[in-house]
């Protein structure tokens, strides 16, 4: 039995890769082609969106996992099934659960490697890719750390130590100097708001002022900074939520709340970290429904076609839960869950009429 269970996991993982590297080389071209847009932007060039697209394909090895699941799966039992292998193993004694159990215990290592990626190499590989891209194409002597970075205005040196989405910041400190290089003012605000006429709103400050070696400390609820940097300038530096850990992502939803900012968006993509895992189970539940939930007569090709179209449709459902979950003001949790409930639903459903 032990030898069965490692021929249909091999085969089941055979064809998954087989599936994922076409499918990654197809979506890395088209990554490619949107990066190409860029070179010549500051000093991004060729390699450096080579690069970028390199850095990004443990994203998109997530993002394809659970499509890549479900064809890798449908492949692997319709071939088995077409060449007799499957009516010889139930020939044999062995049951329709047992074989499905065979093909969900490799699910499982797919799903473990899933959640692997989103938290563990995805935020610091994503994090390195676009830090990488903002400081090729950044020309105003922006200077990148982990999650912020330091920029120069005049006689001002200005430190945000976490740029968020949406033109928020948290953590900025301000140091202005005089002519002769000695410190003036020293301004830490909790958090910061870009607009639209390019002002920064700094939030909660604690400010030092220094005369002849004699420092003021003033409280200020608001304080606006002009000619910080740019929309454009701030849409490079940020982070999106999906390249964040899943502490950062917390600190973060908390941050947004306490300044009146709408966390929905990070809020999703937190339990998204929890579902892509999931969602990547529920495909190989339905590629079973495709092969014993059908009649044996339908061949592999049959199969492979209509799940491939199913698989489409699915990942494109799941791609777009998170805006739908925004648009319709929806809890993040059933924003989230909403790939895994519909797909799992379909499997139960199919494979309702075999179990």
């Amino acid at each position: 039995m032990r030898i069965l269970d490692i021929y249909i996991g091999r085969s089941f993982l055979k064809y998954f890769f087989f599936i994922i590297l076409i499918l990654m080389v197809l979506f890395s071209l088209f990554e490619l082609i949107a990066q190409l847009e860029d070179v010549g932007r500051g000093n991004y060039q060729l390699s450096n969106a080579f690069t970028f697209v390199a850095l990004t394909l443990p994203k998109r090895l997530l993002d394809l996992m659970p499509i890549s699941t479900l064809l890798g799966g449908i492949i692997a039992l319709g071939l088995l099934a077409d060449h007799g292998e499957l009516v010889a193993m139930e020939a044999s004694g062995i049951s329709i659960l047992r074989i499905c159990a065979a093909v969900f215990a490799t699910g499982m290592l797919l799903m473990l490697t899933s959640g692997i990626l989103a938290e563990m190499v995805i935020p610091g590989m994503e994090q390195l890719a676009r830090k990488s891209r903002a400081e090729a194409m950044s020309t105003s002597g922006i200077t990148l750390t982990r999650q912020g970075f330091w920029a120069r205005r005049d006689n001002s040196y200005i430190h945000v130590d976490k740029m968020l989405s949406e033109g928020l910041a948290a953590d900025i400190d301000v140091f202005e100097f005089d002519s002769n290089g000695r410190l003036q003012t020293f301004t830490h605000a909790q958090n910061g708001q870009l607009l639209d006429n390019r002002q920064w709103v700094l939030n909660t400050i604690t400010q030092k002022i220094i005369i002849e070696n004699e420092v003021t400390i003033k409280k200020i609820e608001t304080l606006t900074l002009d000619s910080f940097l740019s929309a454009y300038q701030v849409s490079i530096l940020e982070l999106p939520p999906y390249s964040l850990s899943t502490p950062n992502l917390m600190l973060y939803i908390s941050a947004l709340r306490e300044t009146g900012q709408n966390a929905d968006q990070h809020s999703i993509a937190l339990w998204r970290k929890l579902s892509v895992p999931l969602t990547t189970g529920a495909m190989v539940l339905l590629s079973l429904s495709f092969v014993f939930g059908s009649t044996r007569s339908i061949s592999a090709g049959y199969r492979i076609t209509l799940g491939a179209f199913v698989g489409i449709v699915l990942y494109f459902v799941d791609q777009m839960s998170m805006q739908w979950g925004l648009i319709l003001n929806l809890n993040p949790f059933i924003a989230a869950m909403i790939p895994v409930l519909l797909i799992s639903s379909i499997a139960f459903v199919r494979l309702r009429r075999v179990f």
